[in-house]
């Protein structure tokens, strides 16, 4: 044995020398991944170096930009710190580099990059630039692409002043703020070229050339790139351009989403990026799909038309809007000014041709430029955020497919999901982890069993903390609010009762939205709020739009009904709702109350981030909760159908909601059967979170979206693109023979006999200029909406072609039906192509 006391290391142990301290570099490395932003292992560091910049900001960039060099020195030197960094780094470093699921599951998959463009991403509060639910999406979608190794980019703008910020003035009117977001604060680096060259795109404007200095963001293991034009050789008007989220007139949201969608894919293309698939949330970036064709054309000497034939299989739409009247729209002539240059010599069209793909009618001059039109028409696969929002959207764009049965517009759904660890509290993460495992939202592994082993105990704990934690917070919120608002008499410390139901509403003040809804009755709702054995404390907040004024008047009801002596306490209106305001919420709320204008809520999240927390749902029957809800789970009201804006209807849906908080939702949380805890509450909590959790979770939605989209359009893309665009070309010739002969074809004679139980058809059809190869013969009967049955479409065969050249087709199918149910007609066929996506003729027999 050697001396313990001797320097001398002993000869049959190798000399092991300490690995170098970690310095500055290590701690930027942590910071500038976003990753921190849901795995909170780094907390610790942080609120080390600065913990009071840290409680307010959440945002290490700004401490690093912040704290002393000496300050920093001084913690590097100390053992516990280095080896709390250099744990983590050896985690963020081990865990980013292994085979996650994508990986695992689709190895060897020809998918390099899905290109995933928004106008908004929200992923925290240390980089503001989103505004509500769009960016949820997005900024969610991105973590669970990370979490689950798919291979997205993001693709947004730089907001130099982002959404606005809300205060309340002494009046409770809202005021709207614009503080400046300094680059230099934010998780954010410049992208450089291998030479150190800020990387700046250029696009064209009336008449000018603009530049966009472009911004690198970790996600975790993906990577989000922004646009920015506040670049010092830009005229003052465009350097404007991305200063203000959904601010500014209707030429400025051109200008912005010309640079979002064409600046959008040369940044990519600047970077080496070449996606096989591109998705755009929403229609704001639907230029992206016009530049894409034009790389290609430019890499492949191809025509525009063909260009974008092979290119829109690879590109896919989701939209979000459930009303018309929300798609972005253009004027001609504002199309004309800043497009017609791009359209002559950039894509080789007339401004016409470029018009006409986002018209409803492409003849006409008049008719603006729909965006969400554009999005469609470049797209190879459209889908809504919901079931019932496919289904609205089936309705919203059914213009674009005339004489096409509602139900077959080619448009899906994928229900939204939020990201778990984002939304989820410490106590509820713990439990999570407890029963289902650390890496629960990183694979598919079905977790309702796991948690159906949760004991109300368990359960309960869990939910009473969680519950004092946000009221915590909620506390000290209102008492900085009262004191900027000119100071109040009342005392925080009295708001609200740790066991207490507490319900949230928290959400864009829009009318649609009806938040005022529980105000139809106030003092109804004084009696529900005050009861003295089984109160009630309620939690509101949300902005509405500086320029609408009914929803800040809906704000300013709240606010003028919380000033009454009899509320105070139980009720408060937080201001300045934001994305750190909402994680406090959802992680405590006991209950959340939605109740929109069915069918207006194309999906709504807020709801689904209560669910980890072991948060229940009361909602309007829309939007995801319409394919959510079940009586073990939560509440609903409504009755599953549109009254659009009937005030009479509005008046029963109150005295529903009224009804059921009154005699189920406040009983069932109070009543406790002799038990410290209440039995049946807490059943609904482990249903709700066993079920509802992991469906509606963004792990679920990026899996689905991998699976049933993001694979499919790159082989789609790749198989129309392969051998110099064999099978492009001939889906475009294929077009263009439907576009020239659709009107030469007509039916002949078309017989139908029932005999023996059985429908016989036999159907002429004169196929005119047409091949019998471009089309197909079906037989059609629509759903039946009693039984709530789809279509029944039926296919015949070509059983021979007649002397007068004339093709017959003939079958046979059981009688169920009236054989008048029954319609023949011919559609567009053709192998590789989507009908009716890209070919939307359609010939019924008369």
């Amino acid at each position: 044995m050697s001396d313990p006391k001797s320097t001398r290391p002993d000869k049959d142990v190798p000399e092991v020398k300490p690995a170098p301290a970690l310095g500055i570099d290590a701690l930027k490395e942590l910071a500038l991944n976003l990753h921190w932003s849901w795995n909170h292992m780094a907390d610790k560091l942080w609120e080390a170096l600065d913990s009071y910049l840290w409680e307010a900001t959440q945002n290490p960039w700004v401490i690093l930009q912040t704290v002393s060099h000496d300050r920093v020195k001084t913690l590097l030197a100390t053992v516990d710190f280095q080896d709390l960094l250099s744990a983590l780094l050896q985690h963020k470093r081990k865990f980013f580099s292994a085979d996650a699921w994508f990986q695992k599951t689709h190895p060897g998959a020809a998918l390099s990059t899905i290109a995933y463009f928004s106008m908004e991403f929200m992923l925290t509060e240390a980089l503001p630039i989103y505004s509500g639910g769009l960016g949820n999406v997005a900024g969610d979608q991105m973590k669970a692409a990370s979490d689950l190794g798919v291979p997205v980019v993001g693709v947004g703008l730089l907001w130099g002043q982002g959404y606005f910020r809300q205060d309340f003035d002494s009046e409770g009117n809202q005021r709207a703020l614009y503080p400046v977001n300094d680059p230099g604060q934010l998780p954010i680096q410049p992208v450089r070229r291998p030479n150190g060259e800020w990387l700046r795109i250029q696009v064209h404007l009336t008449g000018a050339r603009i530049w966009l200095r472009c911004w690198e963001v970790l996600v975790g293991r993906t990577r989000l790139y922004l646009l920015d034009a506040n670049d010092f050789a830009n005229t003052a008007a465009h350097r404007g351009i991305t200063s203000e989220l959904y601010g500014g007139d209707a030429e400025m949201r051109l200008k912005q989403e010309i640079v979002l969608g064409i600046g959008g894919w040369r940044l990519l293309r600047e970077i080496g990026l070449n996606p096989e698939v591109c998705h755009l949330n929403e229609g704001h970036a639907a230029f992206a799909v016009l530049e894409r064709a034009r790389y290609y054309m430019a890499d492949h000497h191809v025509s525009f038309e063909l260009a974008l034939t092979i290119t829109r299989a690879g590109n896919m739409f989701t939209t979000h809007t459930a009303v018309p009247a929300g798609f972005d729209r253009f004027a001609p002539d504002l199309c004309r000014k800043h497009l017609e240059h791009y359209a002559k010599d950039e894509l080789a069209i007339p401004m016409e041709s470029l018009l006409a793909l986002g018209r409803q009618n492409p003849e006409d001059d008049s008719e603006p430029l729909n965006m969400a039109y554009l999005a469609l028409r470049g797209s190879g696969q459209v889908n809504g955020v919901s079931k019932l929002h496919g289904e609205v959207s089936r309705q919203i764009f059914q213009p674009l497919f005339p004489r096409w049965p509602q139900i077959e517009v080619p448009i899906g759904s994928v229900t939204n999901g939020i990201h778990v660890p984002t939304w989820d509290s410490a106590e509820a993460d713990a439990l999570w982890t407890k029963v289902c495992g650390a890496g629960r939202w990183r694979g598919d592994r079905p977790l309702a069993d796991d948690v159906r082993c949760l004991t109300d105990n368990e359960l309960w704990q869990m939910r009473t903390e969680a519950r004092r934690a946000m009221l915590k917070q909620v506390r000290d919120r209102y008492a900085r609010q009262l004191s900027a608002e000119g100071g109040s008499h009342l005392n925080v410390a009295d708001i609200f009762r740790e066991e207490t139901l507490t319900v949230g509403f928290a959400r864009r003040f829009a009318t649609y939205k009806r938040p005022d809804l529980l105000l139809h009755d106030p003092e109804r709702l004084i009696r529900l709020l005050t009861d003295a054995r089984h109160p009630v404390q309620l939690v509101l907040a949300g902005k509405a739009h500086p320029e609408d004024e009914p929803g800040q008047a809906l704000i300013k009801q709240w606010n003028d009904f919380i000033k009454r002596p009899e509320v105070r306490g139980h009720v408060v209106f937080l201001s300045d709702y934001d994305m750190q305001m909402a994680q406090e919420l959802v992680q405590g709320m006991d209950l959340w109350i939605n109740t929109p204008r069915r069918p207006w809520e194309a999906c709504g999240t807020s709801g689904m981030k209560v669910l980890a927390n072991g948060g229940l749902n009361i909602s309007e029957l829309d939007g995801w909760w319409a394919e959510a809800y079940t009586p073990k789970v939560g509440w609903a009201i409504g009755d599953g159908k549109e009254h659009g804006e009937d005030a009479a209807w509005d008046a029963q849906e109150v005295e529903s909601l009224y009804v059921l908080l009154e005699q189920q939702v406040v009983p069932e949380f109070y009543t406790r059967d002799g038990q410290v805890m209440p039995s049946k509450w807490l059943e609904r909590v482990r249903e709700s979170m066993a079920t509802l959790t992991p469906e509606f979770s963004a792990s679920r939605a990026i899996r689905q979206y991998t699976n049933d989209r993001y694979l499919p359009a790159a082989a789609g893309y790749r198989d129309r693109a392969a051998n110099d665009g064999k099978l492009g070309i001939e889906v475009m010739q294929w077009q263009q023979g439907l576009t020239r002969g659709w009107d030469t074809l007509r039916f002949g004679k078309v017989e139908v006999e029932t005999k023996d139980g059985q429908h016989r058809f036999q159907i002429e059809v004169i196929a005119g200029l047409l091949h019998p190869d471009q089309f197909t013969v079906e037989v059609y009967a629509g759903p039946i909406a009693e039984t709530g049955t789809t279509p029944e479409i039926l296919f015949p065969s070509k059983s021979s072609t007649a002397m007068s050249g004339n093709e017959l087709y003939s079958m046979c199918c059981p009688a169920k039906r009236p054989a008048t149910d029954y319609t023949a007609r011919v559609v567009p066929m053709r192998s590789g192509a989507s009908v009716p996506l890209e070919a939307g003729q359609i010939l019924w027999q008369r």
